[in-house]
């Protein structure tokens, strides 16, 4: 056995040994400063440092390391303050040249400061780490590079109009060192200068450049062309955050771009492109421009109050140019399918914009009261009446969702209606329907958009027809066993007064037969229904008329006015206007009316003498023998069904009166249950009640119609207070 005896102490080191060993780093330190090869091994240098730490060397050693550190940067200043400076700053290649020798220094420092730190790791990770009042090794070098190259007023000068001149030459389309620039700016991040020292001038110098580029284009560009720019701008201000600024650069510089480019010229930019974007439909253009307006504050806002104005003048020319009536109702589709166009693939369906548009559509379709509600109801019929060709089922129903949105919009919805019963009645009574589902189908948009008191009357003519069905079939039952029951089939249609348009009833000489089969008619259902009243309307017969001529026999489709003045020539071959007018008792102009369409038509089945399109007092009308026509059954156009401007008016008055019944009613409803009002509380309850627009006017003149008939009274005292009298 070999007995070990325990160290009591610990050896000391030899002489000269600390001396030594720190010359040996000292030479390893400048030889890396030096960039030239190290003689001793860096396990050996590494080991000397840990010696040293081991034997409480550690603050000298540091403090030693730091002096030659800082002598080494102190030297670097010289090369820089000897170098030339820039007199101006477009001497851009003393300038390249003076960023490339800055950079070089900064790298050098780096690579040296991480072989220094390898070397004397042990005293970074042991004393250092202790110490927290101490810089690690790498910051250290950081903070000595900061305070005695780059914190020099000139070095920093330099070096930041370098980099800016670099920025400005590449944003004029100039290629630059993209690397250098990265390192530079690295650099002033790494040594925490990088906001103070460059990002405020940075941003003054973009602000700028981009103030003076923004007043300059917007006189030069036409918007689209401004507005690529603006999108171009911000992407390579977005590419240079990526590229080599900072990141946290990049919502100050975006901020400014967009500031200068966009939110000094909002208004100038839509006063001076939107229209015609949106004239031209340009898609592209006008998602750019939502896209753009929406980065900046208040940008949709002012987007959207043109996009109103827009709508609204754009929707006025449509709607109160009476010229353009014809056509109103399609132009009105067609834009509305353009906004929603532009709403969904431009403006990313945005609520603020759908709900403005409805506004704005609202606001225009109603500047013309009643015509556009009239036309609608026109447009409607158009495309249910039989004949329309333009449409398969599925088409029709996708139309009249279109219409129905359209509809929506307008105040004056009992305008609409008047209209649109009357026409229902002409496609009912004439057979005219395109298609009962599609009747069916638009009954039910009405219905589930104004409620069941809307369309009870209309439901109501659906039903008179189909009740007229079963009582027609329960007639030809009773008829066949009568004793003589005559050569005209008769069809009649039971019509609910209260249910359809009101027809002024025309009192006509009908010929004997046609008399005995309506009083057959009239006792066979006064008989099943006693208490009515029957009231024939003649201004809405037809008939089946055969003919024979030299060409053969013929079948024509005409109304009870044109089949009185045909029958008639079976008696003679000619007569005069005044015979006619006579023998059929039908109204002057319906009779006048009723012989264009005979003898001034198409098919001209009878001859005026003398010729004419009009026809005079004294025209003699004779039988032509001689018609021709391709066609076996010929439709005759009735001309008393087409709507002339006398029926427009008289349409439109019904529904004035009606509305005057519907303010009587409901003024003497509030004032029975109010008993005492003052007078703009009463019309302020009138508004919140009546369903269609009405002028304060017009409400004064129903209160003063009410006052003079004793349904209220003026407060002695106060003459705007109302008194309901019981």
């Amino acid at each position: 056995q070999l007995p070990v005896s325990s160290f009591t102490e610990r050896p000391k080191l030899p002489d000269n040994y600390t001396q030594d060993t720190w010359q040996k780093l000292h030479e390893a330190v400048g030889a890396i400063q030096s960039s030239i090869s190290i003689k001793y091994n860096l396990e050996e240098l590494y080991q000397a440092v840990e010696n040293l730490c081991s034997y409480k060397v550690s603050a000298t050693l540091y403090k030693q390391l730091r002096q030659v550190c800082e002598d080494h940067v102190k030297a670097q200043i010289l090369q820089f303050r000897e170098y030339p400076f820039l007199v101006h700053r477009n001497d851009s290649l003393d300038s390249l040249l003076f960023l490339k020798k800055i950079n070089k220094c900064w790298q050098d420092h780096c690579r040296q400061m991480i072989m220094i730190r390898s070397i004397f790791l042990f005293l970074d990770r042991t004393y250092v780490l202790q110490n927290s009042m101490l810089p690690s090794i790498w910051d250290m070098g950081l903070e000595l590079f900061r305070n005695h190259v780059i914190s020099d007023k000139q070095v920093q000068n330099k070096t930041i109009d370098g980099i800016l001149l670099l920025i400005e030459r590449e944003r004029n389309g100039e290629a630059v060192d993209r690397s250098l620039l990265r390192s530079l700016l690295s650099m002033l991040s790494d040594l925490q200068v990088y906001k103070e020292s460059f990002e405020q001038r940075f941003l003054e110098e973009t602000n700028c450049l981009y103030a003076a580029e923004g007043q300059r284009l917007m006189q030069e560009r036409e918007v689209p062309e401004y507005l690529h720019h603006v999108n171009k701008r911000l992407e390579e201000e977005g590419d240079r955050v990526i590229t080599y600024l900072d990141h946290s650069t990049q919502k100050p510089l975006i901020a400014c771009v967009e500031k200068q480019l966009l939110g000094e010229h909002l208004k100038a930019i839509l006063q001076k492109g939107l229209d015609n974007l949106l004239d031209e439909n340009r898609i592209s253009d006008l998602t750019q421009t939502y896209q753009l307006f929406s980065r900046v504050k208040g940008g949709q806002q002012i987007l959207l109050q043109h996009w109103s104005e827009y709508i609204k003048n754009f929707g006025t020319t449509i709607v109160v140019n009476p010229e353009k009536d014809k056509d109103m109702v399609q132009e009105l589709l067609d834009f509305k399918d353009k906004v929603d166009h532009i709403i969904e693939v431009c403006f990313q369906k945005n609520e603020k914009f759908i709900n403005l548009m409805k506004e704005s559509f609202e606001t225009f379709i109603n500047k013309r009261p009643n015509k556009p509600a009239e036309l609608i109801a026109k447009y409607v019929d158009s495309k249910l009446r039989a004949g329309n060709k333009e449409a398969t089922d599925e088409e029709l129903e996708r139309i009249l969702d279109k219409i129905m949105i359209i509809f929506r919009f307008i105040h004056g919805k009992d305008v609409f209606e008047a209209f649109y019963k009357k026409d229902l009645a002409k496609r009912l009574l004439v057979g005219k329907s395109a298609s009962v589902d599609a009747e069916k189908s638009m009954l039910s948009k009405l219905k589930h958009e104004c409620g069941a008191a809307f369309t009870s009357k209309l439901e109501g003519m659906f039903k008179d027809m189909e009740l007229s069905k079963d009582v027609m079939v329960q007639f030809k039952q009773y008829m066949q066993n009568q004793s003589d029951p005559g050569n005209i089939d008769l069809t009649v249609n039971i019509l609910t007064m209260g249910y359809w348009p009101t027809y002024t009833p025309m009192e006509v000489h009908l010929n004997s037969e046609m008399i005995k089969l309506q009083e057959v008619f009239k006792t066979f259902y006064l008989g099943k229904h006693s208490g009515r009243k029957l009231q024939w309307q003649t201004t809405l017969g037809h008939a089946v008329l055969k003919a024979e001529f030299k060409e053969g026999k013929k079948e024509f489709q005409v109304s009870l006015f044109q089949t009185l003045v045909l029958l008639m020539f079976n008696e003679g071959d000619e007569f005069s206007f005044e015979e006619i007018k006579m023998a059929t008792g039908v109204e002057d102009s319906e009779l006048r009316r009723t012989l264009q369409s005979l003898a001034c038509g198409k098919a001209r089945v009878l001859i005026k003498n003398p010729k004419g399109k009009d026809v005079e007092d004294g025209d003699k009308f004779i039988f032509n023998g001689d018609f021709k026509h391709k066609l076996f059954r010929i439709k005759i156009n009735q001309i008393q069904m087409k709507e002339t401007v006398e029926e427009q008016v008289s349409t439109t008055e019904r529904v004035f009166q009606d509305r005057q019944y519907q303010i009587d009613a409901a003024i003497v409803r509030i004032m029975k249950m109010r008993k005492t009002l003052g007078h703009n509380l009463l019309v302020s309850e009138l508004y919140n009640q009546l369903k269609f627009p009405v002028k304060p006017g017009d409400l004064k003149k129903r209160i003063e119609s009410l006052i003079d008939r004793d349904y209220m009274e003026r407060d002695k005292d106060n003459p705007n207070q109302y008194h309901y009298v019981a």
